[in-house]
């Protein structure tokens, strides 16, 4: 507890201390929004600091891309009779503790990913994340049975369990406020990207007749995550996480050289000067009034609210019909009559690609529509896409399976991911990092992905026992799903769109940060110290 209260009394020291070195003053009026400020007037691809920018966000949006592989490589690896002959043919619940091997390891990452996060900052988190991820890929490729291979698995989900915990962060963390929607939005696109890597290698490794054809999918697992190593030295830290730790210099260079190009202009000083006092004065209005505990959750009516929002958007990204085609494509392909290892592949590999390009054009646009409005627009599609489904596959199968409802089936199956990726893909992250403040944004996201895997866990072992005892039934489950999710997304979400992070806890009832602030005289911080690098990059 001393400890705590010492890292408050630091945190009100630094920024007090930015009013005592001031070199102005004028107040600054935090009241005004950021819009006001921000004075960019062409396209973010002219600005060299942002294409620098946003390579850093795609090397942090790579980490998504680890669990889309697991899951496509998984479907590919079914397809094939010499991975089925190495794990024994498992089905049922052998089969689902399998797919589960990388949720497992998720779990029990858990207790100590969003306090490595938290306590050695965004980038060590990511960095050893990223290793373990790369250590389970060698033992994967290189198992020998069913247990070794499970074992793997449980480490390539813990490794996962970190970097999925921190990346989603540090992007909302580093972004530029214009284009922060966007770039938290397309952190789940590369899990497509994933997908589709691994849908295709599947495919590709199919001919060969030993057992790497199973062994190069695993491999190469660890491919991104290694790349991900390699260069994530050179992503800058999270201006937050330096404000946090008294670092509030490096939290003004950073500003300085990825917002404005290290411009020495009024208005680049200004948009700075704002940034960073949002930054400080949310921070101190925080940990003045929490210790940022998981029991905040429970204890603090505002944050039960959250609590509910995080553990139900993430349960709506697992429990709403995906779970079937992300692990057990093959299953749902057999119930139609679609029994071909070549033709599943090609299936599969299709379905990824064009996933890819649907979740990217809508991540790209995200930004011009209100969050609760794509929720309630990718469920109603949702639901109508899976009762077209469920009753062409009752159809299809009491029919002995002609070749026109299989194909009616497959496009009710694409039709739906149009509709989940509109809603269910990369808003979630947005959203979820949106209703956070920072001192509970770790915790809160930990919270998020415990959720997930407890879903997934579901999604593991219930999905290809039911599949295999009552097939095309088994969607009326999630039909019933889905419309339970719609009436609570339209009478309980709430609408984040319009606000900073740093202002969001207006809608939850918190005090807001500006009306708190500009009751007080706060000087402008002074900017005379900073260290100005040249940005010479074309």
């Amino acid at each position: 507890m001393s400890e705590s209260k010492d890292k408050n009394a630091n945190i009100v020291h630094d920024v007090q201390s930015i009013s005592d070195h001031a070199n102005s003053t004028d107040a600054f009026d935090l009241g005004k929004e950021i819009d006001q400020y921000i004075y960019h007037d062409k396209s973010w691809w002219n600005y060299s600091h942002f294409l620098k920018l946003h390579w850093f966000i795609f090397v942090l949006t790579l980490s998504s891309t680890n669990n889309g592989y697991d899951g496509s490589m998984l479907n590919g690896l079914q397809s094939l009779s010499s991975w089925q002959d190495a794990m024994g043919h498992p089905t049922t619940y052998v089969l689902g503790a399998l797919a589960n091997g990388t949720i497992f390891g998720g779990v029990l990452c858990i207790p100590v990913a969003a306090w490595i996060s938290d306590r050695w900052g965004r980038k060590f988190a990511i960095a050893l994340g990223s290793t373990i991820t790369v250590i389970g890929a060698v033992l994967q490729g290189a198992s020998t049975d069913y247990a070794f291979f499970f074992v793997s698995r449980v480490i390539i989900g813990f490794g996962f369990g970190i970097t999925s915990l921190s990346s989603p962060i540090l992007i909302a963390e580093i972004a530029f406020p214009t284009y922060r929607p966007t770039s938290t939005a397309i952190y789940n696109v590369c899990w497509y990207l994933g997908a589709t890597i691994a849908a295709w290698v599947t495919y590709g490794t199919r001919l060969i007749t030993t057992s790497y054809s199973w062994r190069v999918p695993s491999y190469l697992q660890g491919l991104i995550p290694l790349f991900q190593v390699l260069v994530i030295w050179w992503v800058p830290e999270s201006p937050r996480y330096l404000v946090s730790r008294g670092r509030i210099e490096d939290a003004k260079k950073f500003l300085f050289k990825h917002h404005t190009g290290n411009d020495t202009s009024e208005r680049a000083s200004k948009l700075v000067e704002f940034e960073l006092l949002e930054i400080e004065q949310a921070l101190e209005l925080e940990k003045l009034n929490s210790q940022s505990k998981y029991t905040d959750f429970i204890t603090i009516k505002s944050f039960r609210k959250r609590l509910f929002l995080l553990m139900f958007t993430a349960a709506m990204t697992q429990l709403s019909g995906n779970g079937l085609v992300s692990y057990y494509l093959n299953l749902v392909l057999n119930s139609i009559g679609i029994t071909e290892e070549k033709k599943q592949l090609q299936i599969n590999g299709c379905l990824m690609i064009y996933n890819l390009v649907i979740s990217a054009v809508i991540a790209f646009t995200c930004y011009l529509f209100r969050r609760r409005t794509l929720f309630l627009v990718s469920i109603v599609c949702m639901l109508i896409s899976y009762i077209l489904w469920t009753i062409l596959s009752a159809i299809n199968q009491q029919r002995g399976f002609p070749e026109s409802l299989g194909q009616g089936v497959l496009a009710m199956i694409f039709i739906y991911y149009l509709s989940y990726n509109t809603g269910l893909n990369g808003l979630p992250y947005l959203y979820v990092t949106e209703i956070l403040p920072y001192t509970h944004r770790a915790k809160g996201l930990n919270i998020y992905g415990f959720t997930i895997n407890v879903t997934l866990i579901y999604n593991g072992f219930v999905n290809p026992i039911a599949m295999a005892n009552i097939e095309w039934k088994y969607y009326i489950v999630y039909c019933c799903f889905l419309a339970v999710e719609l009436v609570t997304v339209y009478f309980t979400f709430v609408e984040t769109y319009g606000y900073t992070l740093e202002e969001v806890a207006e809608v939850f009832g918190d005090e807001s940060v500006h009306k708190h602030f500009n009751q007080q005289s706060y000087e402008k911080p002074s900017l005379e110290h900073v260290e100005y690098e040249k940005d010479t990059s074309v």
